[in-house]
């Protein structure tokens, strides 16, 4: 099995690791999830499988300490997302000093740098167990994550996910929602007897637009910005000569540190209640998923370990920042684990070309390697 960053990233990257909640009939995480595993095995390092939904798995590997150090925790995720309209998606190739291929960026060159910074605290003489859990579903649901903080926790976590460098140390959320108004069917040609529920939806995206520009005109978050929310997908109606009997749009609304779900709860519940006022008028609204925003103190001491083993590495302080999309990050600090996000450069998440810098991986894993020196001593 590959030995050096080039051949294991590339090994990586050519294992079809697409989410099936995603793509239906795709490969998923497990045969990653095997390989990982038996890389590691084949160092000596203890791996265990986590199966979080039928083949969907996880993998958590340990380097124990000697005991009485803090423990820290690697999180990378095995699962990508499609490949339609990438050539070659799993055929790696190095140019100019990229890699590039399918999971790439996202996120399997955080993925090699934990392995990398795991077999290298193989004999350092740790007091602290250094834990990796590279995790599946991270692009959908994340069950594996979930899953995982059921068998596992520490004292604190480093994810992987691609940062150029930078130390995220907050990231927003996003809740999901759903309303449907109601109307009356009846023939196009008697109004009398029919209510239009999608023309009553028009007064919800009225509401909704006056929502985003109260969002907008908030305080900001520091790293983050604005709050902010939209319509995202719509449908009503039966057929074109039929008043329409209802009308539903899913909403998505991002959300800062600080926000909770049940503020948002009632942010809904004001928005709605003045359109309540026409006897005519009838909605309803569910929340149908929340996952929440994720923010670390600056002073907590995995934050400024790593910090201060980056600056030594990299010859300058890292720059604190915030991400707009969310990750799993926010499930490690709900746990109770103090996380921070630090990870390599590159660029085409999601897209039809994808890299990641080679060198950067490897700064990331020497910066993964004196951190957890560092903190587990």
């Amino acid at each position: 099995m590959p030995d050096t960053l080039p051949e294991l990233l590339s090994a990586l990257v050519s294992i079809d690791s697409v989410n099936p909640s995603l793509v239906p009939g795709a490969a998923g995480e497990a045969a990653l999830a095997h390989w990982v595993a038996g890389w590691l095995r084949e160092r000596g390092i203890e791996a265990v499988l986590d199966e979080a939904a039928p083949g969907r798995l996880s993998v958590i590997a340990t380097v124990r300490g000697s005991g009485g150090g803090r423990s820290l925790l690697l999180c990378a995720h095995l699962d990508t997302v499609g490949t339609d309209h990438m050539p070659d998606a799993l055929e790696p190739r190095i140019q100019d000093g990229r890699l590039y291929g399918r999971g790439a960026y996202d996120m399997k060159g955080g993925l090699a740098a934990c392995l990398l910074a795991l077999q290298g605290a193989q004999g350092a003489g740790l007091r602290g167990d250094v834990i990796l859990a590279a995790v599946a579903d991270e692009e959908y649901a994340s069950l594996g994550v979930q899953s995982v903080l059921g068998r596992i926790t520490a004292d604190a976590a480093i994810v992987t996910e691609p940062t150029s460098l930078e130390l995220c140390v907050a990231h927003k959320g996003f809740t999901w929602h759903e309303i449907t108004t109601f109307g009356r069917a009846a023939h196009g040609s008697r109004p009398d007897l029919g209510t239009d529920a999608i023309a009553h939806m028009g007064r919800v995206l009225g509401q909704l637009e006056a929502y985003g520009h109260d969002l907008g005109s908030r305080a900001p978050h520091p790293l983050l910005g604005h709050a902010s929310v939209h319509a995202s997908l719509i449908q009503g109606g039966q057929e074109l000569s039929s008043y329409p009997e209802c009308c539903t749009l899913q909403v998505e609304r991002r959300t800062l540190p600080g926000e909770t779900a049940g503020e948002i709860e009632r942010e809904w519940t004001a928005l709605l209640s003045p359109l309540a006022s026409d006897p005519a008028f009838r909605a309803e609204h569910r929340t149908t998923l929340v996952r929440e925003p994720f923010g670390v103190p600056v002073d907590a001491p995995i934050v400024q370990t790593l910090r201060g083993q980056a600056t030594l590495i990299l010859n300058q302080t890292p720059t604190l920042t915030g991400m707009s999309f969310w990750m799993d990050s926010a499930f490690l600090a709900a746990a109770g684990i103090s996380t921070v996000v630090f990870g390599p450069h590159g660029a085409g998440a999601h897209s039809a070309e994808e890299w990641v810098d080679l060198e950067s991986v490897g700064q990331c894993r020497a910066v993964l390697a004196a951190t957890l020196r560092a903190f587990c001593a």
